[in-house]
């Protein structure tokens, strides 16, 4: 468990990555968001990692990011 802010991103080759806020490299990759998404929050419970928008919303596009 860590304080780290973690953000999930989508990469170059469709994988979902979990970084930290300021780092250069990728914590883990995951197929799926919702994997990636666990794994945030696994790294750190007490915090709500910032999705990146893979898909046009009513509420926001894929240059947005939300809340998990």
């Amino acid at each position: 468990m860590t304080e780290k802010h973690y953000f999930v991103e989508k990469n170059e080759d469709a994988k979902f990555a979990v970084r930290a806020k300021g780092s250069e490299r990728a914590s883990s990759l995951h197929d799926t968001q919702a994997e990636a998404i666990a794994e945030a929050e696994r790294l750190n419970p007490a915090d709500h990692a910032d999705v990146e928008r893979v898909r046009d919303t009513p509420t926001g596009g894929p240059d947005k990011w939300r809340s998990a």
